[in-house]
């Protein structure tokens, strides 16, 4: 009797040391992304130079869009020889101008869903060494919650850490 009841003692006892982890609490949190995004200070400074690279490609637009108009209010007083050779300057302008809008437009697209991208990874990073340093087994999106308890939001910490100077 004794030596069953030292057996059954010694498998619980080994059941409770090796499941240990079974039994042990999470530690889940959660972000919200889009404000870390936000307030993560690269991602303003993306923003301003973007606003300049806008505001420079509109300037331009704006420019071989006049030129292409004054080109058309001219052609109103040419003979129809002229007309003729001014029409086929003009649509070749309109052509280029339309390519430039184009390509440039996608330029800036692909640029900005480039540094999108790069910020972003480099968020979820900072997210996943905070996690881990602070022993975290499940961090969330916010988004993806129906509820939350203040207490589990780690939003700030993180966005002290991404504005950290290195």
């Amino acid at each position: 009797m004794r030596k069953v009841t030292f057996v059954f003692l010694a498998i619980f006892i080994a059941i409770c040391l090796f499941n240990g982890k079974l039994y042990a609490a999470e530690k889940i949190g959660y972000v919200n992304l889009s404000k870390i995004f936000n307030e993560y200070s690269k991602t303003k400074e993306y923003d301003k130079k973007l606003e300049g690279k806008q505001k420079a490609y509109e300037g331009e637009r704006e420019k071989k869009a006049n030129e292409i108009k004054k080109l058309q209010d001219k052609l109103v007083l040419l003979n129809e020889k002229q007309k003729e050779k001014k029409t086929k300057e003009i649509e070749g302008k309109i052509r280029s101008f339309q390519e430039y809008d184009t390509n440039k437009r996608l330029d800036l697209r692909n640029e900005r869903d480039e540094k999108i991208r790069e910020i972003l990874e480099y968020i979820e990073e900072t997210i996943r060494k905070y996690a881990k340093a602070q022993g975290y087994t499940l961090v969330f999106n916010d988004r993806v919650l129906v509820y939350q308890d203040k207490g589990n939001d780690i939003t700030d910490a993180i966005i002290a850490l991404v504005n950290k100077k290195k």
